[in-house]
C-alpha cells in the first residue's frame, strides 16, 4: 500500500542488506561495504546536476560518513589520551575526512578530563593517473619531517587502494624515528591488487569499484560532491586525462 500512495516524483530508497553492520580486524572495527551491495539510487540525493549522468549508485550517503568519523574520532581519543599528537593530513584526498576528524577530536577535547593535544600539518603525494596506482611515490610540501621524531604521529588518508603508495609513505616516515605511527584511512578498496596492507584506524571497507566524492576525486573531478558513489564508464572516459 505504501508503494501505492507515492507519487509519480517521489522516490522510495531502500537500504541493502548486504551492507554489514561492521567487522573487525587486528586494529579494531570498520564497517563492510559488501560487494554485491546495490547501494542507494541517485534520485534519493542531492546530486550536482553535472555528475547525474556518470555515477551509477550511492553507495555511501554523507551522513554516514559523518556518523563514522566521529566513531573514530572516538577511539584516536581514547587511544592517545593526553599525549601530544601530530596529525599529518594527506592532501588533497583526504582534506575533507581531516576535516572533520580534526573537528570532532576538538569537540571531544572540550568533554574529556584527558585532551589531546594535537598540531598538524599537510603534505601531497604524487601517486595516481586515471584509474590505476602508479607505482612510485612522490612527496611534496610539509614541514621538515624531522620535527616528527620521538612523537605520536598519525596520518589521516582518503583511501588505501593497493596499499603500495602507504607502505612507501611509512618506510621514509620511519626514517625519522616517531614515537608512534598510526594510518586512519576512511575507505580501504577490496581488490586482488592490493598488498595486504591494513591501517590502524579504518571507516569503511569497500568493493573493488571507482569511488568518487567526499572529497574522492578522479583527474580532480567530484570533489564537490558530498555522498560516496561508484563512478560509471561514462564518467572514466568523460573525465579521462
Amino acid at each position: 500500500k505504501a508503494l501505492d500512495q507515492l507519487g509519480k516524483g517521489d522516490c522510495l530508497c531502500e537500504m541493502s542488506s548486504a551492507a554489514a553492520p561492521s567487522k573487525t580486524s587486528a586494529h579494531g572495527t570498520f564497517v563492510k561495504i559488501e560487494d554485491d551491495d546495490r547501494g542507494l539510487p541517485l534520485e534519493c540525493f542531492c546530486i550536482p546536476q553535472h555528475y547525474t549522468d556518470v555515477l551509477e549508485r550511492v553507495i555511501i550517503p554523507h551522513g554516514v560518513i559523518l556518523d563514522r568519523v566521529e566513531k573514530l574520532a572516538h577511539d584516536i581519543v581514547h587511544e592517545f589520551g593526553s599525549t601530544h599528537l601530530t596529525v599529518l593530513c594527506v592532501l588533497k584526498g583526504g582534506h575533507q575526512f581531516f576535516a572533520d576528524l580534526f573537528a570532532c577530536i576538538k569537540k571531544l577535547n572540550t568533554n574529556t578530563p584527558e585532551p589531546v593535544p594535537l598540531s598538524i600539518d599537510f603534505i601531497r603525494l604524487k601517486s595516481y593517473t586515471n584509474t590505476e596506482s602508479q607505482d612510485e611515490v612522490q612527496v611534496i610540501g610539509g614541514d621538515d619531517l624531522d620535527s616528527i621524531r620521538g612523537k605520536n604521529v598519525l596520518i589521516v588518508e582518503d583511501i588505501i587502494d593497493t596499499g603500495r603508495t602507504m607502505v612507501k609513505l611509512l618506510e621514509l616516515m620511519k626514517k625519522y624515528e616517531p614515537a608512534n605511527l598510526r594510518v586512519a584511512s576512511l575507505f580501504v578498496k577490496r581488490t586482488h591488487r592490493s598488498n595486504n596492507y591494513r591501517p590502524h584506524y579504518i571507516g569503511f571497507e569497500v568493493p573493488d569499484h571507482f569511488i568518487v566524492g567526499y572529497a574522492l576525486d578522479y583527474n580532480e573531478h567530484f570533489r564537490d560532491l558530498d555522498h560516496v558513489c561508484i563512478l560509471n564508464d561514462l564518467g572514466k572516459e568523460k573525465y579521462k586525462m
